[in-house]
């Protein structure tokens, strides 16, 4: 079983910047990718970064230029830095991971940028 624990939402003012957190826990033999997704309300999910195993990052179109994603291996933690955040950047962001073919998610953590 594995989880995922995100942190690091809150509240900020537009033009600021958030780093969020997914730590992993439990029992995973082979990780092939771990993803970052945002659900504003009424909208659909959409991915907003993805690191590979071999540690190749892609981005949507929205994160380009702004966010990055990298992690730290020895603490099983992925990382989401978020710069000039607008108030378009408010969602629920949520840490998503496929392993040992199934995928795993977070609960969420609420972004939420004012103008």
């Amino acid at each position: 079983q594995v989880q995922l624990a995100e942190s690091g939402g809150g509240l900020v003012q537009a033009g600021g910047s958030l780093r969020l957190s997914c730590a992993a826990s439990g029992r995973i033999f082979s990780i092939s990718a771990i993803n970052w997704y945002r659900q504003a309300p009424g909208k659909q999910r959409e991915l907003v970064a993805h690191i590979s195993r071999g540690g190749s990052r892609d981005y949507g179109d929205s994160a380009k230029g702004r966010f990055t994603i990298f992690r730290d291996t020895t603490k099983n933690t992925v990382y989401l830095q978020m710069n000039n955040l607008t108030p378009e950047d408010t969602a629920v962001y949520y840490c998503n991971l496929y392993g040992d073919g199934s995928s795993y998610w977070g609960q969420g953590t609420q972004v939420t940028v004012s103008s």
